[in-house]
């Protein structure tokens, strides 16, 4: 109801107005209304110097990352690990949230998962992967991960032998602490190569989402495949079609089918990557403490669909 000899704007309450209102016996309840300051909860603007270019991360993109963060999720509490050629966790984009109990050498036995550098190899894989999940935020280093307050750790068992013992000891180390395992590997992606996990790690899956993570079951997060140009197709991958894993595809910015990606029913979704050459790529932290726009491939889309994982996690 509005009072058509009352002003719409006035700085003074209308005292008169509102004494005859209460004296009113047909008006129940009343108020005078009066304008309150709102403001959108926009997140507070990140100084890490990439961020303006994790376009991924947007709200033109609708996942959702940014409105989680509104709302007060940033993985804080989750423990992630990424299984792959082991992790910088010296690299100041990273070293605030790693966790040193989710990481370990598997290839060398020891408990430091940092990769080796030299001229043939940077195995820069792992630390490209870790920076997609939890790359620290308003540090004024590089980008921000997906869930910028998570725990993140490294099992470094793909540089060397890979034998079905170490994938099972790497799919359950400490089960019990890692919430999401993060993946980024498999079969050759060269359209004849059917293979998948053998004897030990098949266990290590079925004891991993039995009695991980406190009988709530530990979380495989796999990325689907690379080797479209080679016709393969994810269901010849026994880990990306394993009803155990979560296995992520990717889309191109333009929410194309990049040039890449293998098809199969196995695929659960789809998160941002790169395409062809005119499509932009996932930026995060790159070996020897720098960072890279550079990266691409169902590589990149997995760990961004574990840092959704843990800001979900988070929130319930």
């Amino acid at each position: 109801m509005k009072h058509r000899s009352v002003a719409e704007q006035s700085f003074q309450a209308h005292h008169s107005h509102n004494l005859r209102m209460k004296r009113d016996p047909k008006v129940f309840w009343f108020a005078q209304q009066s304008a309150k300051p709102r403001k959108r909860r926009h997140p507070t603007p990140l100084n890490d110097p990439l961020f303006n270019e994790q376009w991924f991360l947007s709200d033109a993109f609708s996942q959702n990352v940014v409105a989680a963060w509104i709302r007060g999720c940033t993985g804080k509490g989750v423990v992630v690990s990424v299984l792959d050629d082991g992790i910088e966790k010296s690299h100041p984009d990273l070293s605030e949230n790693y966790d040193p109990k989710a990481s370990y050498d598997m290839n060398d036995n020891d408990a430091n998962p940092e990769p080796p550098y030299s001229q043939i190899s940077q195995n820069r894989h792992g630390t490209r992967c870790a920076g997609v999940i939890a790359a620290v935020a308003n540090n004024t280093v590089c980008g921000v991960g997906v869930a910028f307050n998570a725990r993140i750790g490294g099992i470094r068992m793909l540089d060397g032998y890979v034998t079905d013992l170490l994938e099972a000891k790497s799919l359950t180390f400490n089960q019990q602490h890692i919430n999401i395992y993060s993946a980024s590997w498999g079969p050759k992606d060269d359209g004849k190569t059917v293979d998948g996990p053998g004897i030990l790690a098949s266990e290590a899956f079925i004891r991993g989402i039995s009695s991980g993570r406190g009988g709530l079951g530990s979380i495989y997060v796999w990325a689907s495949g690379n080797g479209g140009t080679n016709l393969d197709n994810c269901n010849c991958d026994g880990y990306s079609s394993s009803i155990y894993t979560l296995s992520i595809g990717s889309a191109t910015e333009k929410g194309t089918v990049p040039y890449y990606s293998e098809p199969c029913p196995a695929i659960i979704t789809t998160t941002y990557s790169g395409g062809s050459w005119h499509h932009r790529k996932i930026v995060t932290t790159d070996v020897r403490h720098s960072c890279t726009s550079d990266y691409t491939g169902t590589s990149a889309s997995a760990p961004l669909a574990a840092g959704i994982l843990a800001l979900a996690l988070e929130a319930k």
